[in-house]
């Protein structure tokens, strides 16, 4: 695949959109505006890693990949809500199907993850507490895979600087060897 294809961040996106789409098929009005809103924002989580592998700019690299991290911030509280409005439990951390879930890793060389979803986990999946909590899981990952990979990409431009700024460096090297 190459490039932004192969971060685990997009993966990890890409599994979360697939998820999601399954998710909503079973267990969402497909009419309601939830229904939309929750695909929408999985598609935006991981479009916007997309586009923002393909950004020149730094600042717009870097609030493209915060829009995306804030979409899964939305979707998780979205599985929540679903959670709660139907009384069922949210696992805390330490649940054993969450650190089930925690273990998980994406498979790069496959276009979907949708194939292994009960096999990497056995949980039963029919069940909705068992996949909206997958999901929610999926979302805190992501969210905290997302926050490393932002950290990372300032921690970058702090010390290298923005395209601007290697530009004018390059140019005034340039121009200094003129002289």
């Amino acid at each position: 695949m190459g490039g932004y294809k192969d971060l685990l961040i997009y993966r990890t996106a890409v599994t979360i959109f697939d998820f999601t789409n399954l998710f909503c098929n079973r267990w969402i009005e497909k009419r309601s505006r939830t229904f939309d809103q929750m695909i929408q924002a999985a598609r935006s989580g991981k479009q916007n890693i997309a586009e923002a592998s393909k950004e020149v700019s730094t600042a717009s690299d870097m609030m493209l990949n915060s829009v995306s991290r804030s979409s899964y911030t939305e979707l998780a509280e979205d599985y929540e809500d679903f959670l709660r409005l139907r009384e069922l439990p949210i696992w805390k951390k330490t649940d054993p199907g969450v650190l089930r879930i925690r273990t998980f890793r994406e498979v790069i060389d496959i276009p979907t993850n949708l194939p292994n979803l009960s096999n990497w986990t056995n949980l039963d999946f029919s069940m909705p507490e068992n996949f909206a909590n997958l999901m929610l899981t999926l979302c805190h990952k992501q969210g905290y895979l997302m926050d490393q990979f932002l950290r990372a990409k300032e921690k970058i431009f702090v010390e290298k600087g923005g395209f601007k700024e290697n530009l004018f460096r390059k140019r005034n090297a340039f121009k200094n060897k003129l002289v």
